[in-house]
């Protein structure tokens, strides 16, 4: 299974969301906060290619994007693939 990471904010309901998502399958994942940041926000906005909003969620290197993509990935039945890619 790759390494999943997302970044995050901890009062974003979004990301919430999206860490009940991953650990209802069970999916071990780091988190990094950004707040206060700045740096970390950089390093966010280059690997997910411009992508502004959290949370940012990766599987190894792939970027999977943002809670409502995981949801829609999960819908297709294209998230559990990814993540054990």
């Amino acid at each position: 299974m790759a390494a999943v990471t997302v970044y995050m904010r901890p009062t974003c309901p979004y990301c919430m969301a999206a860490r009940e998502l991953l650990e209802s399958k069970g999916v071990e994942f780091t988190e990094i906060d950004i707040t206060g940041r700045p740096d970390l926000r950089a390093e966010m906005i280059q690997r997910a290619r411009g992508g502004i909003t959290v949370p940012q969620i990766f599987a190894g290197e792939r970027h999977l994007g943002g809670c409502d993509d995981i949801y829609a990935l999960d819908a297709r039945g294209e998230l559990d693939p990814a993540l054990a890619a």
